[in-house]
């Protein structure tokens, strides 16, 4: 791991205070989630999508079902995080890529197909676990991405998902995952709160 990667690591810290003349173009938006897409995901499904609520009107609509919170309307872009559950019949798609590349045997995408259906077909609440961890890590590269770019982030769990789902045409096998607001920090905000220490969180065995 190169030390800037570190150094960014470091200095991430989540905002709650936006510049709300601040905006994004949408290439911008574009580069984020494109970056979010490399991160991991079971059988490299990519069971996410990202939303990104970034037009006044669209953020009036989502601030009014997330408990009226102003991070919504004074970030450039707020994206709803969506975990889908996973699809084992989409499974060929996605691994034809890697099999063009000639790096993946054509060979061995039926033995993985049979392993996403063995794990996850039948199985709500462990597809429902996998849309939540995939989206999950989307949202984490994205906020590393982010903080790359300068831009301050702040994931959000305070939504009515019902209402988020219904009013932003999600589908049924789809799961709000979280919101995650991305724009430009004010100078107010409050340094990173304190972690834990160390010695408190690992245990070597």
């Amino acid at each position: 791991m190169s030390e800037a990667v570190i150094r960014a690591i470091e200095a991430q810290r989540t905002t709650n205070l936006f510049d709300p003349t601040h905006r994004l173009q949408d290439a911008e938006i574009t580069e984020l989630v494109r970056l979010a897409t490399l991160a991991p995901s079971s059988f490299n499904l990519q069971n996410w999508r990202f939303i990104a609520v970034r037009t006044p009107d669209a953020q009036a609509r989502l601030r009014k079902i997330s408990w009226d919170q102003a991070k919504i309307t004074d970030a450039a872009v707020t994206f709803i995080v969506v975990g889908k559950m996973p699809d084992f019949q989409s499974l060929a798609e996605r691994l034809a890529p890697a099999v063009s590349a000639g790096f993946f045997p054509a060979d061995m995408v039926p033995g993985w197909q049979g392993a996403a259906k063995s794990l996850y077909d039948g199985q709500p609440q462990r597809s429902r676990d996998e849309a939540v961890r995939t989206a999950t890590f989307g949202a984490a590269t994205l906020i590393q991405a982010a903080q790359a770019k300068g831009l301050g982030t702040a994931p959000m769990i305070g939504f009515d998902a019902e209402a988020v789902a219904r009013e932003f045409g999600l589908q049924a096998d789809e799961v709000p995952v979280l919101l995650l607001a991305v724009g430009k920090a004010m100078p107010t905000n409050w340094p990173r709160k304190p972690r834990q220490a160390v010695d408190q969180v690992l245990h070597l065995v």
